[in-house]
């Protein structure tokens, strides 16, 4: 079979390496009668989360003794994808791999995954049509959702209060987040900010929301990305939103990039009235508010003149790498089902406030009452629900999302230095397409 080469850069917060790798497929030695046949999973969680991972594994094996699985935190997602490429050259490879949805093209680029849809049948009708559609490239489902999520806007709401407005107010606009900041600030609340961890997805995020699109060839969805766009106009005034909140004295950071626990800290610690992060993040924040503020959750702020378009599925799913006998992938195939069902989703809906990926579980849930009135879940799902689908919200898909994620986190720490919106997104592009050329090289 023909040998497909890819070309991955690890660097600091990115990676681009050479990977080279044949995709035939070969067969393990025969398993000893009686003997379990092993499934190994690699995904990047620890604390609750990974408990919550390990606590289905042990289910699962009690449950049957044809199969034995085993799991194991392998750290970032970066890390993780990159270790799976590796250990797969070296005949290695984990059956299964939690892959980030930023990852998506260069794991099906590699060869080394085989489509979840093709390991017999495969009912997609209970999964959330958004979330499943990011997963589906060139017509097949490659994967199984996991952990989906998108950002949301947490508020202190006393901050608010103090500023004059009501406790249920949201902002809708950059304009909004940026002029109820200066009242308060102007009401002697001085540490009234906004925060985030500087992280590209949420600037992608933002783009989508306008319907702005980050690669050429419909977001790289109709064919292959040749071409950085990075949001073009959207993406500029996304970057001139952090540059105003700078340029105001409005913006807190810790003065590191993709800093997700710095950012929540400093909005737990009240040293922010707004704070951008994942919807998988609900149950950290509502945690480390309690006791000190009351807390609402709003949809992410849109520019000013835009219409509301829709946020992009973020988090991860699992991938099932080849090289493994049809038992094999029939039982991790099987596995990752149990644990993706109904009332698992559910359950792990409400430990980590991803969402839960399958149409019954959010049945469920509303049958339980758990999206009240008072809930802070609600506004995700109603965001998420009414995102429109298009090729801005399927998100970008192209081999060098983590390298431009890396450039626009530079050029956004430029830009919050002092440095003019153009310049620094321009070059931006000019380095993404670089990578973009490198990377296409090979196919």
């Amino acid at each position: 079979m023909k040998k497909i080469v890819i070309a991955l850069l690890m660097l600091s917060l990115s990676f681009t390496a050479i990977f080279a790798q044949g995709s035939s497929e070969t067969t393990k030695s025969t398993v000893q009668e009686n003997t379990p046949i092993e499934i190994t999973f690699w995904h990047i969680f620890g604390d609750a989360r990974g408990q919550w991972i390990e606590d289905r594994v042990q289910e699962f094996n009690n449950m049957q003794d044809k199969y034995h699985v085993t799991q194991e935190n392998k750290g970032s997602y970066r890390d993780t994808l990159q270790a799976s490429l590796l250990a797969y050259r070296q005949g290695s490879a984990p059956t299964l791999v939690h892959i980030a949805e930023a990852g998506s093209q260069v794991a099906y680029d590699s060869g080394i995954f085989k489509p979840i849809s093709e390991i017999g049948a495969f009912d997609t009708s209970d999964y959330i049509e958004p979330v499943l559609n990011y997963y589906t490239i060139n017509g097949k489902v490659n994967s199984i959702p996991f952990n989906s999520s998108s950002p949301v806007l947490y508020i202190n709401t006393d901050m608010l209060v103090q500023a004059g407005y009501d406790r249920d107010w949201t902002p809708n606009t950059f304009s909004d987040v940026i002029e109820s900041l200066e009242k308060a600030q102007a009401a002697g609340i001085t540490d009234a900010k906004y925060t985030d961890g500087i992280h590209a997805w949420f600037f992608e995020e933002l783009v989508a929301e306008q319907g702005g699109y980050m690669y050429n060839n419909g977001n790289g969805r109709d064919s292959r990305a040749t071409e950085a766009l990075l949001g073009g106009e959207a993406g500029l005034r996304v970057a001139q939103f952090y540059k105003d909140l700078s340029d105001k004295g409005l913006l807190a950071w810790t003065g590191k990039v993709e800093d997700w626990g710095g950012s929540d800290n400093i909005f737990t610690n009240e040293k922010a009235m707004y704070h951008m992060t994942s919807t998988g993040d609900i149950n950290v924040i509502s945690e480390g508010a309690k006791g000190k503020f009351d807390l609402n959750v709003g949809m992410l702020p849109i520019a000013s003149g835009t219409k509301r378009n829709g946020t992009v599925i973020g988090g991860g799913s699992i991938w099932l790498t080849k090289g493994h006998t049809q038992e094999e992938m029939e039982g991790a195939r099987d596995f990752i089902l149990y644990m993706t069902n109904t009332d698992n989703m559910v359950s792990w809906h409400k430990l980590s406030g991803y969402y839960p990926v399958r149409k019954s579980s959010v049945e469920k849930l509303d049958s339980e009452g758990w999206f009240g009135s008072d809930s802070l879940q609600t506004v995700a799902f109603n965001q998420l629900l009414d995102t429109i689908p298009n090729k801005a919200t399927a998100g970008a898909l192209g081999g060098t999302v983590y390298d431009h994620r890396t450039y626009i986190e530079e050029a956004l720490v430029k830009i919050i230095n002092g440095e003019d919106v153009e310049t620094a997104m321009n070059e931006a592009i000019v380095l993404t397409n670089a990578k973009i050329k490198e990377y296409n090289a090979n196919f």
